[in-house]
């Protein structure tokens, strides 16, 4: 099964970190990166999906993070 995570965070290092960790953990990107201007707080922020292959069957209480 194929587990999706759509990674968010400001436009900082700290989402650079978030992405590698996941990468680390076996997650794989899965399209492009996003770009967009958070208007309310006046920062751009990144998006990144990630999807990981996993024997387990899906349940929707998985905290998919620990995956």
């Amino acid at each position: 099964m194929t587990l999706y995570r759509f990674l968010t965070e400001d436009d900082t290092q700290a989402f650079c970190h978030k992405v590698s960790e996941a990468i680390a953990k076996g997650w794989t990107p899965y399209g492009d990166p996003q770009y967009a201007f958070d208007a309310a707080r006046g920062v751009m922020r990144c998006g990144q999906a990630v999807t990981k292959e996993v024997d387990t069957p899906y349940s929707p209480d998985m905290k998919l993070g620990a995956q």
